[in-house]
């Protein structure tokens, strides 16, 4: 395969991203927290858009995967903004697929940026898991050692490596969240989510459900799927929900 391509932001970080030529709406690929464009979800997105002659595009945060920049100096405006920019090279408006953080993302952008999302998917989505998921998580100890050395490592289930949360991505998180003001998605919406999920857990999925305002709106829980959501049943049911989302009124076609 041959390597990817980069973009400089305005920021000055420059993000890595494989593109596929093909027609629209194309579909735009959010990976997650420490997650890169490699993994079972966007390799198989890519291919499956390949065969159905689709655009499609994937790409790394800074500081994830093949981007410039250290993981730990990053926070969710920065990894905001990375979207923003790589979304600018998408002709048209795009289907959002946000898995787990990117679903957060999704939701910055279709809020803030309606007339450039076409349709959204999301997989697991983690709204403002900074604050709800780890600050509220934390032991006093944590919270100290966060606000005195400004970092705290937390032992991670897809690495051998802690996470490492900073003082900067727990504060700064802070100014995106979502769950606190009325969130309205002009477009087709589909949340997914599995019940076997250790690290969202269904309640998060019913929350955001709960919140969103629109018209087409709706979310499939999947009985024993966690969060890598990558089996083949749920990889064919993402594919499913980015053609209902990429129709003009999001819901069934019309005879």
């Amino acid at each position: 395969m041959n390597g990817p391509d980069s973009i400089l932001t305005p920021q000055g970080r420059r993000i890595a991203f494989h593109r596929t030529q093909g027609h629209g709406p194309g579909v735009v690929f959010l990976g997650g927290f420490r997650s890169d464009m490699e993994g079972t979800k966007a390799l198989h997105l890519e291919a499956w858009a390949k065969a159905q002659g689709r655009a499609f595009l994937r790409f790394d945060y800074s500081g994830h995967g093949q981007s410039s920049g250290a993981f730990e100096d990053g926070c969710i405006g920065d990894w905001l903004e990375d979207a923003r920019a790589v979304l600018g090279l998408v002709e048209g408006p795009a289907v959002l697929v946000g898995s787990s953080m990117g679903g957060w993302i999704a939701l910055l952008i279709a809020r803030d940026w309606p007339e450039k999302v076409a349709g959204l998917v999301t997989v697991a989505a983690a709204p403002d898991f900074t604050e709800d998921g780890m600050w509220a998580g934390f032991d006093e100890g944590q919270r100290r050692a966060l606000l005195e050395r400004g970092r705290v490592e937390l032992p991670s289930d897809y690495s051998e490596e802690p996470y490492v949360i900073t003082r900067r991505l727990i504060e700064e998180g802070r100014q995106r969240l979502v769950l606190r003001t009325p969130l309205a998605l002009p477009c087709a919406t589909r949340f997914l989510q599995g019940t076997a999920d250790a690290d969202v857990a269904p309640a998060v999925a019913l929350r955001l459900l709960d919140h969103v305002q629109g018209e087409d709106v709706r979310l499939t829980l999947v009985k024993g799927a966690d969060h890598r959501f990558s089996t083949p049943d749920c990889l064919a049911l993402i594919e499913r929900s980015i053609e209902e989302v990429s129709r003009p009124t999001g819901g069934e076609r019309k005879a």
